[in-house]
């Protein structure tokens, strides 16, 4: 086993037990379990969701991994796709924003299949929820700048953490999981053409394809099949192919001392992160001040760079899908005017149509701002001006939008959050009982017993 990057970490995680998780750490995977299988059940009536899972019942593999909501079960690279897909595809789940955005809990599919392969318990399932979360993260802060601001999306890190979840709960060992992370990272790159300009069903696919492709990456390690080791580190690896300032110290030090699933958000909206804050601020003016839309004369909105190049481009002046209007700054603001929330609910093709909501698109101005920029990550700071039709002006700034681990939410919105996404597919009998089975995940038993209780009662 060669002294790498990827050597170390792998020997950390192949050894971490639920006994060195922080109660802390516990307490957060089992928030960010609930939140995500929250998320699925609504992804699971979506189109994206549909033609993927039409897909898998041709091409999927008998196997004992479930897949959320329809309990139907299929080999355990097929079940990471369809659940990563079904969690991510509303973009709903989780936000983690350093140097790169990420979304950790598009791993957890990783831990579910590989522990339900193993039979393990759902302990032993937390344990993967955090790991997964760890190393995601911490490859997020590793890049100065981020990769995303290089032009790569930030699936191409998620290839090199799902691979170490998936290793763990198949009880690899350090060194076939140092072969694991090396045969799927070297092998899964994303252009960052998925995320600009106009979107589409790829946008929220990317990174589930590379939780994918971490469990058929530790699948392959499991039977002797090698990969580089220095694949982060080495020649024509990850710093040498993306270029320089990269603080790879980031992704080993201090391991166990302290857990980074404490430092992740949650969202609030079903919309990209950047959006949040902007949403909160002008939900706040329109609310306070009671403004009808045809008060509204101009919305300007002072934010980040990257706010603005990616949320105010010009397609997102005319979104045509929910997959560009839950990335437009514009559209995400216009119906926080007319419809006073923003909730799946407005991302149906109906709302992107409504004329009341498109006559406030172009009321929307977005301006990088320094200052704000020279706060980032640290702070998501965003300055909103209103402008009515009589000249009056309303201001709002905002340093972090709710969902931040500054302003989390608490178990009871997450749970309010849960009903409302799976109320269409589920009872409130058999949700108050997954509820409470996450609740106690610690001491429920099986994670094949506990999947059963994530199937849809209602059709």
């Amino acid at each position: 086993m060669s002294e790498t990057i990827t050597a170390t970490m792998s020997e950390w995680a192949a050894r971490l037990r639920y006994e060195d998780l922080s109660e802390g750490a516990r307490v957060q995977a089992r928030r960010y379990l609930l939140d995500s299988v929250g998320c699925a059940l609504g992804g699971m009536q979506q189109e994206d969701a549909h033609i993927a899972l039409a897909v898998l019942d041709e091409i999927a593999g008998e196997g004992p991994c479930a897949v959320l909501g329809s309990g139907r079960t299929m080999d355990a690279v097929s079940a990471s796709l369809a659940n990563a897909l079904m969690i991510r595809v509303m973009d709903y789940n989780d936000i983690y924003w350093k140097q790169d955005p990420s979304h950790p809990s598009d791993l957890i599919p990783a831990a579910i299949a590989g522990a339900e392969r193993q039979d393990l318990s759902t302990r032993e399932l937390m344990v993967g929820i955090v790991l997964g979360h760890e190393f995601e993260m911490r490859l997020c802060e590793a890049a100065f700048p981020g990769i995303r601001e290089r032009g790569w999306h930030h699936a191409t890190l998620t290839a090199f953490a799902a691979p170490i979840v998936a290793a763990r709960m198949l009880g690899l060992s350090a060194e076939a999981m140092q072969h694991a992370i090396g045969i799927s990272a070297s092998r899964h790159a994303t252009l960052g053409a998925v995320t600009a300009g106009k979107l589409t069903m790829m946008k929220n696919t990317v990174d589930p394809m590379a939780t994918q492709a971490g469990m058929l990456a530790a699948l392959m390690a499991e039977k002797g099949y090698t990969g580089p080791e220095h694949v982060i580190d080495g020649k024509e690896g990850l710093v040498h192919c993306f270029g320089p300032d990269w603080k790879l110290e980031v992704l080993t030090e201090g391991l166990g001392e302290s857990w980074r699933i404490e430092q992740c958000g949650m969202k609030a909206f079903p919309t990209e992160a950047l959006t949040h804050a902007p949403i909160s601020a002008v939900l706040d003016i329109v609310r306070e001040q009671d403004l009808a839309p045809d008060q509204v004369a101009k919305v300007k909105i002072h934010s980040l760079q990257r706010a603005a190049d990616i949320l105010a481009d010009p397609t997102k002046y005319d979104p045509r899908s929910k997959e560009t209007a839950d990335h437009s700054l514009p559209y995400v603001v216009a119906a926080a005017i007319v419809d006073r929330n923003v909730t799946p609910a407005q991302f149906t093709p109906e709302r992107i149509a409504d004329p009341q909501i498109r006559a406030q698109l172009n009321k929307v101005v977005v301006e990088a701002d320094d200052e704000i920029e020279a706060l980032f990550p640290e702070l998501q700071r965003v300055r909103v001006e209103i402008t009515t039709t009589d000249g009056e002006r309303f201001q709002s700034q905002l340093d972090y939008p709710k969902g931040d681990p500054r302003n989390p939410l608490s178990d009871q919105e997450i749970e309010a959050k849960f009903d409302a996404l799976a109320e269409p597919v589920m009872t409130e009998t058999a949700r108050a009982r997954l509820k409470e089975s996450i609740w106690k995940l610690d001491d429920f038993g099986s994670v094949r017993d506990w999947m059963r209780l994530t199937r849809s009662d209602r059709t």
